[in-house]
């Protein structure tokens, strides 16, 4: 199957032999992002593991490595979508295909280049920061450049907030679980230093390696679909016409669906006055279904006013769903939200190779250059050696709140989660003065500065490829 899906691809590009090296090289790159990805975050995971002396680094490195592989492979396509949406796509696709191949090359360059920066010096960053910081300096850039919407800055808000809250929210939940714990556990030994090279008693050891676990899994599925919608976006940039919708469906099923929420849309306008988002819907679903009886397969532009228009429509009928006074009939609620199924598939989509070449590349890559975070987050954050009650309280925080933002298909940073529970399981144990002040604040400017310097760089990258590409 992956093999028909290449040989496809391969034989249906219309791109000239220099258009395919730089979408191997993108798509090589994309690779790469997600490879540092791995062993940057892997500390996430494992850390805490490895410092209580639950499992060998060895063992936990290749352990985590399996539930990110897993994880991406299991996680949807959600959060993929709300990066691929991050760019303007369709103004993208008005411009020629060098100009898109400078833009895919300085986000992914930028924030490759940052990511290797904080690895190397041992300081917790945030991937997904640095992901959207060079998003939107691009996007920015090609706003400048040529005009049009430049970054889809509502989404940029929504992603924003997510990102800002996370580590917000890490901290006050493991201080609250550490507090909650001391008062549930009377058993101190989860509350003492490791003793070394001994392993923990058997139900604590047991605890860590779930979370270790879950932690993997939950980042697989967060951040591996930030690599996703990374493929979607070079995919879109060098072959539109085949991958700005989702060519594995027939549009005849979604003209089907299309009728489907127009006919109870009208049914509802019946003795009721249509809101808002209803007199829209129906006035975009006339506007596909023009495009639908005159579909032009070639044509791009076409495409994409497409993919805009069916991911208006869902959002509005979503949010048409939300207040039960728009349409009152239940049936006519069940017909609409059946229909919402096929229209959104049909735009939020990922060939299965791409989301297994992520797999692969955010698998090996957690295997690989893990020791430099997780020092960071083993010894340094706090004063104190990690104790398994602090552990365990880290990773549970840290993979609920990534498991709940991949529910609502929003990207949040693993690394500031986590990083964030450590500290504030080192505050709930010995106050604030338990914390070390200097990385701290290394972690505190990382913060800060990722998205500036990821921004700047990718811009001026832009800027640059755009007079040799």
């Amino acid at each position: 199957m992956l093999t028909d899906t290449f040989s496809l691809i391969l034989l249906d590009t219309g791109l000239s032999t220099g258009a395919m090296i730089f979408l191997g090289i993108c798509l090589l790159a994309v690779c790469g992002f997600e490879f540092v990805n791995g062993f940057h975050d892997t500390a996430n995971a494992v850390a805490t593991v490895i410092y209580t002396n639950t499992l060998r680094p060895v063992v936990a490195v290749v352990w985590s490595g399996i539930w990110n592989f897993l994880g991406v492979m299991v996680g949807g396509i959600a959060v993929a979508m709300g990066i691929a949406n991050l760019l303007p796509l369709a103004d993208m696709m008005a411009q020629p295909l060098a100009d898109n191949i400078a833009m895919v090359l300085a986000i992914l360059l930028s924030a490759i280049a940052w990511n290797l920066y904080t690895w190397y010096y041992g300081i917790p960053c945030s991937s997904s920061h640095t992901m959207i910081g060079a998003m939107l300096g691009a996007g920015i850039a090609f706003f400048y450049t040529h005009g049009g919407m430049g970054v889809n800055w509502a989404k940029a808000g929504e992603i924003g907030a997510s990102l800002l809250l996370s580590p917000a929210f890490g901290f006050s939940m493991a201080v609250l679980l550490m507090f909650l714990l001391r008062w549930l556990v009377k058993n101190e030994a989860i509350f003492r230093e490791p003793e070394h090279d001994q392993h923990p008693p058997l139900w604590i050891r047991g605890i860590l390696v779930l979370t270790c676990t879950l932690v993997s899994f939950f980042h697989g599925s967060n951040d591996g679909q930030k690599g996703v919608g990374l493929i979607m976006v070079v995919l879109m940039a060098f072959m539109p016409i085949q991958f700005a919708l989702n060519s594995s469906m027939d549009p005849a099923q979604v003209n089907v669906a299309l009728i489907q929420a127009e006919e109870a849309i009208k049914s509802s306008a019946e003795g009721n006055v249509l809101t808002k988002e209803l007199t829209a819907s129906a006035e975009l679903i006339a506007l596909l279904r023009a495009d639908f009886a005159e579909l032009h397969p070639e044509d791009k532009v076409q495409k994409f006013n497409i993919r805009k228009r069916l991911q208006t429509l869902v959002k509005d009928l979503k949010l048409a769903l939300k207040d039960p006074g728009s349409i009152p009939d239940p049936q006519n609620r069940e017909r609409i939200r059946e229909s919402i199924a096929p229209l959104q598939d049909y735009t939020d989509y990922a060939p299965r190779w791409a989301v297994l070449m992520i797999s692969l590349s955010l698998g090996i890559g957690t295997m690989i250059g893990w020791k430099r975070i997780v020092v960071t987050i083993g010894e340094k954050i706090g004063k104190s050696h990690l104790t398994y009650a602090q552990g365990a309280t880290a990773e549970i925080i840290a993979a609920s709140t990534i498991g709940l933002s991949t529910g609502l298909g929003l990207p949040v940073s693993t690394t500031h989660v986590l990083s964030s529970g450590v500290a504030g399981t080192m505050v709930a144990s010995r106050g604030v003065a338990n914390l070390q002040r200097s990385t701290i604040v290394n972690i505190g400017l990382a913060w800060v500065l990722t998205l500036p310097v990821t921004m700047i760089l990718a811009a001026l990258l832009y800027m640059g490829f755009r007079l040799f590409v």
